[in-house]
């Protein structure tokens, strides 16, 4: 059974959500692999590359490989049908099929917060993360975040100074730690939390990675705090993919003449809350169960503001109407490599800007 989901998630372009589309139509992977590619293609879930590569003699020979190379890593590898797989995670919008485990697997039962910001903070920022941080830690909280520079190497350095549990998501592979120079610091999250990413073994730091990953961070928290964050962050869509998932969202208070706080302003502006300190923040803070989850979330109906899409994000979003175009159209269009073009579309659709129709066939939402 896990190799037929390492296998399912091998394969370029399914992603997260189409794969959630084909379990909930054939019930399990492995039902998936029993079926023709024509009663696959009948169904007009998944474009035809992706039938292709789904039924090669080498879809399950990478999946062996992935499975091997976890073994040597030391990396464990967790599916959706685990029982200990992350309960708030499992029940947000498209949940990573599988997730790539190195450190303390029990980590996940632990209720977390995710911190987050700039990965140029101010030392405003960075005293910031760090005071709220020891807070939420002496309050029995897991610290979630992204292993970036800036706020999310503060807030895992914080925590592992003092004693907690931190788990850091990747955009990448998890035999890869980017960046590099937070290799120590991965190793020290290795034995007092752990690192998780949805990626195989191998996936580049691309930046159409990261996106995904952040979805993945506030998943796994019952709430989200934004620390420092421009308008154009990354941590913004953290928060927005939070506020889809129903967590609570805080966001850290900053100077009105600061760009850095200008992000978490308008957040504060939109109904956040403002996050003054860890144990304000664990004092208020709603521990949901995950019935509860399913009841607040919104199932990707909200949509995340177009000016922190990136750049490319943007030209495929610009590309796209009430009309449905193609993927292969839209990598002709843009001149983007129809690789990109997916991974680019599966974040808009995550973030609810888009809709899949049929196959490969895309509309605005």
């Amino acid at each position: 059974m896990l190799l037929a989901w390492i296998a399912l998630n091998s394969v370029n372009g399914l992603g997260p959500v189409r794969i959630k589309n084909l379990i909930e139509r054939f019930g399990s992977p492995q039902a998936i692999f029993d079926q023709s590619p024509q009663k696959i293609a009948d169904e007009k879930i998944i474009p035809q590359s992706c039938i292709s590569e789904l039924f090669s003699k080498q879809i399950f020979k990478y999946a062996q490989s992935q499975l091997q190379k976890s073994k040597d890593l030391g990396v464990e590898i967790m599916s959706l049908s685990d029982a200990d797989y992350p309960a708030y995670l499992k029940e947000i919008y498209a949940p990573p099929p599988i997730l790539f485990i190195k450190g303390i697997r029990s980590v996940f039962k632990n209720h977390a917060v995710a911190m987050v910001g700039t990965r140029n903070p101010s030392y405003y920022g960075k005293s910031s993360a760090s005071f709220i941080t020891k807070e939420l830690v002496e309050c029995k909280l897991t610290i979630v975040s992204g292993l970036a520079r800036g706020i999310d190497t503060v807030c895992h350095e914080t925590c592992l100074k003092h004693g907690g549990l931190t788990i850091a998501v990747l955009g990448n592979g998890i035999d890869c730690t980017y960046p590099k120079q937070n290799e120590k610091l991965a190793d020290y999250i290795c034995r007092n939390g752990a690192l998780v990413s949805e990626f195989p073994i191998g996936t580049p730091p691309e930046a159409f990675n990261f996106p995904r990953r952040n979805r993945i961070i506030s998943g796994l928290s019952a709430a989200v705090v934004v620390v420092e964050a421009p308008v154009k962050s990354g941590s913004l869509i953290t928060a927005h993919y939070a506020l889809q998932q129903g967590r609570d969202i805080y966001a850290v208070p900053g100077p009105i003449n600061s760009p850095l706080s200008a992000g978490t302003f308008n957040l504060i502006r939109d109904g956040a809350m403002p996050g003054r300190s860890g144990r304000e923040i664990a004092e208020s803070l709603k521990i949901i169960t995950s019935q509860q989850i399913l009841r607040s979330q919104t199932q990707c109906t909200i949509k995340l503001p177009l000016e922190i899409l990136s750049d490319e994000e943007c030209t495929i979003y610009d590309l796209l109407s009430d009309t449905a175009i193609g993927a292969d159209e839209i990598s002709e269009r843009s001149g983007f490599a129809i690789g990109p073009v997916l991974s680019i579309l599966l974040n808009l659709e995550l973030k609810g800007l888009i809709k899949q129709i049929s196959g490969q066939l895309f509309i605005r939402n």
